[in-house]
């Protein structure tokens, strides 16, 4: 613990320490950053001044310049010694200022000391002008309470006497109130009658108080009446001496009801009271221009409704006398107490708060009809403020939205009062918002109410009676036809105002109307029409926005469309249909699948052909292709649909002499996407098989798809594809997206076709054939690739497919399955063998490719050269394998003859390296001469020679001799024509 405290001393003094040395370096750099002048420029300004033009011209004169002559300075009278005028900051700068502890060298210190300290006017106002006649009203209030107190605590005076004098002594309060009034021109201050005004009206509350709740010389009712009196004193002195008086009114007034003590209070004659004081107290509020008394009032009026409301237990008249204590403070007494432009928003929040008090009171009456009448009143009130001013019509959807949720909170209604109950919200409101709809002022407010009346009154009555029967669902259809009625007439009666285009009023109506339909058919007809009946009704939306001009409601058709098409996969129905868009086999009602796609398909297309937006158009067109292919799906075996999907694609294209492919160009994209989801399964099919093979799997024909799927999903919407591209006419960049798709389809079809040919299907199958058919394909590559540079001029297709068998060659024939390493039969005769052309098709296409781009052979022509080394050597050391072992070359023994014929073909392949470099002038080419010759004479002596004896050994040494002074006379002879 003592070290502890030591640190801690420690740290606190290093502390100090520091922020000492901050302070003091930031003194000194105040000091120097507030440097003046010197006393020199500061006396003699004027002689200053004179001598800065002549340093000037001194400074300014460059060397070619003639040297002016020095002129002479006029004398200078010297002048008395004046101090400059100080400088004082203003109290603003001093605050916004940095701390500074030295004072200011320009100040003298008289004029520091004549500096009056700037917080001293509000310190002097604050204590010394306001809060001492504050302190004495509470003062004196506190010693009638005191006095009361010694009274009662030294027990001199009786209860009575020590009530008749706390009277008298507030009594006494406020006639010093009022003789401060009239002795206004001697005190001048208004506060003091205000102060002693307050005071006596606290004194009078709590002698009333203590001779109900103390004393209890009088009893509740009394103390209540009293109570009044002296709220009512408040209000009208607060007309005489000013807002204090009010306050004290205002918490009094309020507070006095909870203080009379009685436990079981009259509702009615409470509520009559509260009225009483808080419409006084907002009739002050108007007079006086008091905005926070009215708000303070309507506050606790709410508050004591509220708390009237929670007691519950309320009989017949004091659920009225509450209702109507409501209806006063949400609609009236605002309408009493506020005027200018905050009275809007303060009338709003009080009928709010009204509303849902209103509600709260019908909810704990039980839903008596006399509450639902009293919120009948309030709704009229609603109704009326809004046709008095036009800024509160949003009450109105409060006023609705809370009718429709008492409604649908009610606990099982009786079929008769609910059905009263609901024509009467439908009659206040729907009527009020018809006739206002579009007459000048009408607003989308009064179209949402139309809307929410017939689809909330539905929903509400729904929840209550629907019990999911075949007489029910007749029924709610009807309803909900009936409830239709509504909107459609809001739309009869504004079909020819000419200002319904101007906003949303008429769209709404369409909509709501459109989904009644819908709500009818989901009542009366079976599950699976909803499709039929939203694709209907979107297409009704649509001719109702051309014949109305209105483009906000083909918005909405659009809305009803996509619900439609969503409603196609929904449910087991919709999820068995969508399955055979993908060759699923699930069965399904033929007929009512092909209604339900094949209308939604053609609305989709009459909304691809007749809507106004034009994005939507796109999609609408691509979706209505789909969705037609969807009822083909329907009706056919899965087996067609691939073909079919292919056949729409130039059905399409060519449909019309007058429509370009471009017009139809998203029915195409979606039947192209179709055709490719086809065509998936056997691209991906082929693509695992090609992954594994390039890790060294053979690529077999029996785990490729078979012929059949072959043709309909890749060969067959190939054909047609680039059918379609060639006789049609199209923007390049579709050119190129279908070409693409048709060159992958078509070459991935055209290998499955060249596997099924070959049929090698099993590893040893592999062994016998795969290099003939890894040699065939890549020669039919190139192949093409040379026709369609030659006779199609195709120069990019061309590169591409000798690329491509570049390609193949390389990765399979030269890496993975090099006859070297790799077990692959090549033949047993050297001259028929399959090295040759296995080695002499990757020459053919890199000269083929050069000659077709010899920029891209001169770019790349130092590799093109490794790759001929590379394939030189492969070819030539397989070709003497072949000699000794046959027609598979990876054998585990290695004879002699081969290995001595290893270092000879090397000697004589570093030979012919040599000559052609130095033939071709390639550098390359001599380079990789010298590393085969030394790589040969490094197998010779440190392999070769060890393991033969006598003329093997002269025989190797002597061609290895003869080899390197062939190549070294040649080297120097190179070498010596290069530097010629």
């Amino acid at each position: 613990m003592l070290v502890t405290l030591v640190l801690i001393v420690l740290g606190v003094v290093l502390f100090d320490t520091r922020s000492r040395m901050k302070a003091l370096e930031s003194r000194l750099a105040l000091i120097e950053t507030d440097a003046r002048p010197a006393p020199s420029a500061a006396i003699w300004p004027s002689r200053t001044a004179a001598l800065r033009p002549v340093a000037a011209a001194v400074v300014r004169r460059t060397p070619e310049e003639p040297e002016a002559p020095i002129l002479p300075i006029p004398a200078v009278e010297p002048r008395p010694f004046e101090q400059p005028e100080p400088v004082v900051p203003s109290p603003a700068a001093v605050r916004d200022s940095a701390p500074v502890a030295a004072p200011d060298p320009i100040l003298s210190p008289e004029t520091q000391a004549a500096s009056p300290a700037r917080p001293g006017f509000a310190f002097e106002d604050l204590f010394g002008r306001r809060l001492p006649i504050w302190a004495g009203g509470i003062t004196l209030a506190v010693a009638g309470v005191l006095l009361v107190k010694y009274s009662i605590d030294t027990g001199l005076l009786s209860p009575v006497i020590r009530l008749m004098l706390g009277l008298l002594f507030g009594g006494g309060l406020i006639v010093a109130a009022e003789g401060a009034l009239r002795q206004e021109d001697r005190l001048r201050d208004p506060r003091v009658r205000q102060a002693l005004a307050g005071a006596g009206i606290a004194t009078l509350y709590a002698v009333i108080l203590t001779a109900a709740n103390l004393y209890h010389l009088i009893g509740p009712a009394t103390a209540f009446v009293g109570l009044a009196a002296v709220t009512a004193i408040a209000m009208g002195l607060s007309l005489r001496f000013g807002a204090p008086s009010a306050l004290l009114g205002l918490v009094g007034g309020l507070a006095a009801p909870a203080l009379a003590g009685s436990n079981e209070p009259n509702v009615p004659l409470l509520s009559c009271y509260l009225a009483l004081t808080i419409g006084g107290l907002c009739a002050l509020s108007r007079t006086q221009r008091w905005l926070w008394l009215g708000i303070g009032a309507l506050i606790g009026g709410a508050g004591w409704g509220s708390l009237l409301i929670l007691n519950g237990a309320l009989d017949l008249t004091a659920s009225l006398s509450v209702g109507l204590l409501i209806l006063a403070i949400g609609v009236g007494f605002p309408l009493l107490a506020f005027s200018g432009s905050k009275a809007i928003l303060l009338r709003a929040a009080s009928a709010v708060v009204a509303s849902a008090q209103m509600a709260a009171l019908v909810a704990t009456g039980g839903f008596a009809p006399l509450h639902w009448a009293l919120f009948g009143l309030l709704s009229i009130a609603f109704l009326w403020l809004s046709g008095r001013e036009a800024s509160l019509r949003r009450l109105v959807p409060v006023g609705l939205a809370v009718a429709l949720l008492l409604a649908g909170g009610w606990p099982s209604p009786p079929v008769l009062v609910f059905t009263f109950v609901m024509a009467g919200i439908i009659a206040l409101y729907g009527s009020a918002a018809l006739w206002r709809l579009w007459r000048p002022g009408g607003s989308l407010i009064e179209a949402g109410q139309v809307a929410a009346i017939a689809l909330g009154g539905l929903a509400v009555t729904a929840l209550h009676f629907y019990r999911a029967s075949p007489v029910d669902d007749v029924r709610f259809a009807l309803i909900a036809l009936v409830a239709a009625t509504l909107p459609m007439l809001a739309m009869a009666l504004g079909w020819n105002n000419p200002d319904r285009r101007d906003d949303s009023r008429f769209v709404v109506q369409a909509v709501s109307a459109a989904i009644l339909l819908v709500i009818a058919d989901g009542f009366g007809l079976p599950g699976w029409m909803m499709p039929v009946t939203v694709a209907l009704v979107s297409a009704a939306l649509l001719i109702l926005s051309d014949k109305a001009k209105d483009r906000r409601v083909e918005y909405g058709g659009w809305a009803f469309t996509f619900v439609a098409l969503t409603a196609l996969v929904v449910g087991d129905r919709g999820v068995a249909e969508a399955g055979r868009l993908i060759g699923d086999v699930s069965p399904v009602t033929p007929l009512s699948a092909l209604l339900r796609w094949g209308m939604v398909a053609a609305v989709a297309a009459v909304y691809a052909w007749r809507a106004r937006f034009a994005e939507g158009r796109v999609v609408a067109q691509a979706a209505a292709a789909i969705v037609a292919y969807g009822a083909v799906a329907q009706a056919v075996p899965t087996s067609w649909l691939a073909p079919i999907a292919a056949f729409s694609i130039p059905m399409l294209a060519f449909s019309s002499h007058r429509l370009s492919p471009q017009r139809l160009l998203p029915a195409l994209a979606s039947m192209l996407i179709i055709v490719l989801l086809w065509a998936a399964w056997p691209l991906i099919d082929w693509s695992g098989h090609g992954l594994l093979s390039l890790l060294g799997q053979p690529m077999l024909a029996s785990g490729l798809p078979d012929l059949s799927d072959m043709l309909r999903r890749l060969a067959l919407p190939a054909a047609l594809i680039g059918l379609t591209l060639w006789r049609g006419r199209f923007a390049t960049i579709e050119r190129w997206t279908g070409g693409a798709a048709a060159s992958i389809m078509g070459a991935v079809a055209v290998h499955i076709l060249y596997k099924q040919l070959f049929d090698i299907g099993s590893g040893f199958d592999f062994i016998h054939a795969g290099l003939a058919e890894r040699t065939l394909w890549e020669a039919l590559m190139l192949g093409a690739g040379y026709v369609l540079w030659r006779i199609a001029h195709y120069r990019v297709a061309a590169l591409s497919l000798i690329a491509a068998a570049l390609a193949h060659s390389l990765l399979y024939t030269m890496l993975l399955h090099n006859p070297l390493w790799a077990t692959q039969a090549v033949g047993s005769l050297p001259l028929l063998t399959l090295l040759i052309p296995a080695f002499a098709l990757p020459f053919f296409g890199l000269t083929l490719a050069g000659r077709i781009a010899p920029d891209l052979a001169l770019r790349f022509a130092r590799t093109i050269d490794a790759m001929r080394m590379l394939m030189t050597l492969m070819f030539a050391f397989a070709a003497l394998r072949q000699l000794f072992e046959g027609s598979l070359l990876k054998g585990p023994n290695l004879a002699v003859g081969e290995d001595i014929g290893r270092s000879v073909l090397a000697i004589g392949l570093a030979i012919g390296f040599l000559l052609w470099g130095i033939r071709t002038g390639k550098r390359d080419w001599r380079i990789a001469s010298l590393l085969l010759m030394l790589g040969a004479v490094a197998k010779v002596f440190l392999l070769d020679a060890s393991g033969l004896t006598g003329l093997l050994r002269i025989a190797s040494f002597l061609a290895l001799g003869f080899s390197l002074i062939g190549i070294g006379w040649l080297y120097n002879r190179q070498l010596k024509s290069d530097a010629d």
